[in-house]
């Protein structure tokens, strides 16, 4: 998205672009806001848990960003730019938003709730492992010519395991209805009038979703042409810092602001559903979209798929071990540390 911005933010002065990313952080925060008020207004006129509203419609709009890159990598033959973009995301996602979340504010879960969406998160991060490994040469994955891909025909599958997901979240949130391990859920419908009343909360919260995402692709555009041109940061740099973290600037600011606005289980269910629409939709419609499938390169199986599946782990930990039914402060802070180790791994091999 941000090659076709990228036009009207080169060239232009420092004072320009400081203006621009000014006003595009404002409408950031702005636009989440709009999008945790009109969640919450959702879920109580529908009935269905925050963690639910967050796992699947704040989500959907909020994993946009990677989609679009990914997609668009596949189409110019980058296929190995797409994958990486949709597994690192997913390590972005829970370790640093998730625990830069913790680190603010524990956060209140619904553990059974909770408890459903995390094994189908976990769970859907070991297929995509699973689903690119050669099994002809399983022990062959480390090699350049091992031929690990997600096919084409393995992307239409993940998609249609999306659509399954996406009902079987919503009406498994019906049948479970609210209960004592559900604080969220006890609101319910305030009447039947307040289920017709879904289609204007529904449009507010697809427009803060539309502008989140394109004032962070501006945003991102902006802060390169800053870093680049007027601060002479090494493109390098930007690469591993701004453009890989940008993909999941929507993802933290929601995040955030559910916090600040104690709407801790929306954070979760945007963070859950997040991972598993970067697996099923991004890498699934990355896949789709080209004959070849997406190579899974050497370094996939060396680092970033073991990172996701560690961190993803830790995340199944944390929500056992969640004591008075929040995920904790030192919780947060091991997620954290697991993000910014696995981030010195990767700037280690990087430079190696």
């Amino acid at each position: 998205m941000e090659h076709f911005i990228e036009p009207y933010v080169v060239g232009q002065s420092l004072w320009i672009l400081l203006g621009i990313v000014g006003v595009t952080i404002f409408v950031l925060g702005k636009s989440a806001d709009v999008m945790i008020d009109e969640a919450v207004t959702i879920s109580i006129r529908s009935g269905l848990p925050r963690v639910i509203i967050g796992a699947t419609i704040v989500s959907l709009g909020t994993t946009m960003p990677e989609a679009t890159v990914s997609v668009l990598a596949a189409f110019d033959g980058k296929p190995g730019m797409a994958l990486g973009n949709a597994v690192g995301s997913v390590i972005c996602d829970t370790g640093l938003i998730l625990g830069l979340a913790c680190l603010i504010s524990p956060l209140p879960l619904n553990r059974a709730l909770v408890n459903r969406q995390g094994w189908v998160q976990f769970g859907a991060g070991l297929l995509l492992v699973l689903a690119c490994i050669p099994w002809n040469n399983p022990l062959g994955v480390y090699s350049k010519d091992s031929g690990a891909v997600l096919h084409q025909v393995t992307g239409w599958i993940f998609l249609v395991l999306l659509g399954v997901y996406m009902i079987w979240s919503v009406r498994l949130a019906k049948l479970a209805g609210g209960g004592p391990d559900a604080p969220e859920v006890s609101e319910g419908p305030t009447s039947e009038g307040d289920k017709k009343r879904l289609t204007m909360p529904i449009v507010r919260l697809l427009v803060g979703t539309l502008f989140l995402v394109l004032s962070s692709a501006v945003l991102i555009a902006s802060a390169q042409e800053l870093a680049v041109e007027h601060f002479k940061v090494p493109i390098a740099i930007i690469a591993a810092t701004i453009v890989a973290f940008g993909t999941s600037l929507p993802e933290l600011v929601t995040a955030l602001t559910a916090v600040r606005k104690n709407q801790g289980e929306l954070a979760i269910g945007n963070v859950i559903g997040a991972d598993i629409l970067n697996i099923l939709f991004v890498s699934g419609a990355a896949a789709a979209v080209t004959s070849s499938g997406l190579a899974a390169h050497p370094v996939m199986f060396r680092l970033q798929f073991p990172a996701m599946l560690i961190i993803l782990g830790l995340f199944r930990i944390g929500i056992f071990s969640a004591k008075s039914g929040k995920l904790s402060r030192p919780f947060g802070a091991l997620l954290l540390i697991s993000y910014l180790g696995y981030l010195t791994i990767t700037a280690l091999q990087a430079s190696s």
